[in-house]
């Protein structure tokens, strides 16, 4: 066995603990500090008392709390995408298909519904430059966006029963 290599051993080390328990130990430091011994923790104490290890638990809170507030955010931003009372050019649809539908006067997206509602879509197709690739492209952001049914789906029901 080699000289010199080994640390040096303190067979009466003293441990001192937070709670201001000490006792004696054979060790390699001659002075311990520990956070809590045998009689403060509380597995062995029966106390439920948290340990909060650097913070972990304000971090964690902290966290939950920016999640929170992104959600929030998040939401908020879905509203207001899917509101009617946005210009036309919150759709993207494009800078010609956004000229051609503000020269026929709709400028945002509340009276292009207006007009889904009260002359169909065909309408669309009578204006000058706008096509069916067009008018597909503003469908598909309408219904993105919630404000136009999907294609399998029926119109709302009107207030009158069918008939029988």
């Amino acid at each position: 066995m080699k000289t010199g290599i080994h640390p040096k051993y303190y067979p009466n080390a003293k441990v001192v603990c937070s709670c201001g328990n000490t006792w004696t130990t054979g060790s390699t430091r001659e002075l311990i500090h520990t956070d809590m011994c045998a009689k403060c923790h509380p597995f062995y104490t029966g106390e439920q008392r948290m340990v909060d290890t650097e913070g972990q638990v304000d971090r964690f809170y902290k966290k939950l709390e920016i999640r929170d507030q992104f959600r929030a955010a998040a939401a908020a931003r879905d509203v207001a995408k899917s509101s009617p009372d946005q210009p036309i050019t919150s759709l993207e649809l494009g800078a010609r298909a956004e000229a051609i539908l503000a020269n026929a006067g709709l400028h945002s997206v509340s009276a292009v519904l207006e007009r889904f509602e009260q002359q169909g879509e065909d309408s669309f197709l009578t204006l000058e430059g706008f096509g069916r690739k067009s008018l597909i492209d503003l469908k598909k952001r309408l219904r993105a966006r919630g404000l136009l049914p999907e294609a399998g789906e029926a119109e709302p029901a009107s207030a009158e029963p069918a008939a029988e």
